[in-house]
């Protein structure tokens, strides 16, 4: 849990905001996600707006394509909201960290044995997601929820609803610039290659801190696919589940983004969920003053 800031708004729909859910200063966090409580304090929910300078409808589109995701290994949407210019989305509140703060709990990158775990669950999330045609199109390091139970990808569609300009290799505000696929930095669509170019560097950032690492960074028992999933060639680049099968060799597909058991986790990750939790449930409504 973060502070609120001055600019940061006391209600979001009928949500009583408690504290952001990013720290300060975080790096290609593509939406703004608040921790808030309905007014008479029943419901504990993330809540969620499109970041400053992004069209608000392209970010509701996107919110609203993502509502009627059910395939497991998703950050669920709860409820839509708000009007044409102030549009949000919810979610239930369950003990959640964005991959950034799990490495700054953690202390640096995770082992590789996490790695490969969180790694394995995102792939067969979009091997889902792909079967169906959707592309996901926001996989990043603070697109990627960890749980008790593992990791959920939210930020579905910021790479559509913060459109490239042009063939600027800059992006738009919010977005990973190390997790957006050459083609897509040249003004292409987000497409399934794209995805699995982004899960590469999701990868690369659990294991090493960066998202663009130095090869010789990559754990040698991730380097080649670290390395195929950033192919600059879209044709190049693995199959979701062929990552999963690398990954974790020999898991029941499907077995990973269903479970509802915990997940062997670090210490300080478990520390930090659980004060997380703790916190949430500890912090009262703000006054009318407010």
């Amino acid at each position: 849990m973060e502070r609120l800031r001055q600019d940061d708004p006391a209600r979001i729909g009928e949500f009583v905001t408690l504290a952001r859910l990013d720290a300060d200063g975080s790096r290609g966090v593509p939406e703004r996600r608040y921790l808030a409580r309905s007014a008479d304090g029943g419901h504990t929910v993330l809540a969620c707006l499109p970041p400053p300078g992004v069209d608000p409808a392209r970010w509701a589109a996107e919110a609203q394509q993502a509502a009627r995701l059910t395939q497991p290994g998703f950050w669920p949407i709860g409820r839509l909201g708000g009007t044409p210019a102030f549009p949000w989305y919810s979610s239930p509140y369950r003990p959640a960290l964005p991959l950034p703060a799990v490495l700054a709990a953690h202390g640096g990158p995770l082992p590789e044995a996490l790695v490969r775990t969180l790694g394995g669950t995102l792939a067969e999330a979009l091997a889902s997601a792909h079967v169906l045609g959707i592309v996901h199109g926001g996989v990043c390091p603070a697109g990627v929820l960890l749980t008790a139970c593992g990791p959920l990808l939210g930020c579905f569609g910021a790479t559509r609803a913060n459109p490239v300009a042009g063939a600027s290799p800059t992006p738009a505000t919010g977005l990973e610039t190390g997790c957006l696929a050459p083609e897509l930095a040249a003004g292409g669509p987000a497409d399934r290659a794209g995805d699995v170019y982004a899960l590469g560097a999701v990868l690369a950032y659990a294991a090493t801190g960066h998202t663009v690492p130095e090869r010789q960074e990559i754990p040698d028992g991730l380097r080649d696919l670290v390395t195929a999933c950033r192919s600059r060639d879209p044709e190049g680049r693995p199959e979701p589940a062929r990552v999963l099968a690398e990954l974790l060799p020999g898991a029941a597909y499907g077995a990973l983004t269903g479970s509802t058991e915990p997940v062997s986790l670090p210490g300080r990750v478990v520390e930090a969920l659980s004060r997380q939790s703790a916190e949430v449930l500890a912090t009262a409504l703000p006054t009318q003053g407010r």
